[in-house]
């Protein structure tokens, strides 16, 4: 498979399934992980079954000033960030014509806002050490779109453009950025 030995990732989303999933991905290719959601009981639970390179980091993406302390805190923990999965999401599902404004931009503002934010903090230090990664969890959703769900189609969607043109921004500094689209999943 690959090596990660020495390498530090830090996973948003880190207590759900598919964010939990890749934590335990890296981990087991020898990365540090920092794990990071809103959670705390899931978060321990996979810190505790992971070891001694895993840590937590506790972040709400709705919180901006939480947002601007989470690359830091991380790196202070694991002693760098080499890795960045924007993975963490909401969902508040409801026919477009019913819902409600606040519930459109918490979505939008949670997926995407906060996969910008975090990006915007962590590619400065990977720019200066000419090396990284980010990965950017969008869904099918934000390709395909779908009913009841427009809030989270945008916001995947606008995650997806994201990727790409953060790509072509920073990819001649040595850091890839890339966006995963899956499916449903059954967690």
């Amino acid at each position: 498979m690959f090596e990660l030995e020495g390498k530090c990732a830090l996973i948003t989303g880190a207590s759900g399934g598919i964010g939990g999933s890749i934590a335990r991905a890296l981990y087991a290719q020898g990365a540090k992980v920092a794990l990071s959601g809103t959670r705390i009981d899931p978060l321990k639970a996979l810190a505790d079954d992971l070891g001694d390179r895993a840590f937590i980091v506790p972040c709400n993406l709705s919180d901006v000033d939480a947002v601007k302390a989470l690359p830091q805190t991380a790196s202070e923990e694991m002693g760098g960030i080499d890795i960045l999965v924007n993975n963490a999401g909401i969902t508040k599902d409801m026919l477009s014509l019913k819902m409600k404004n606040e519930d459109f931009f918490s979505v939008v503002n949670t997926n995407l806002g906060g996969t910008f934010n975090i990006s915007q903090l962590v590619v400065k230090k990977m720019m200066r050490a000419k090396t990284g990664s980010i990965i950017n969890i969008s869904s099918v959703i934000g390709i395909t779109g779908n009913a009841g769900q427009v809030n989270y189609a945008a916001s995947k969607a606008g995650i997806i453009g994201f990727t790409k043109s953060i790509a072509a921004e920073v990819g001649s500094r040595n850091i890839r950025c890339n966006a995963i689209a899956p499916g449903f999943i059954e967690t």
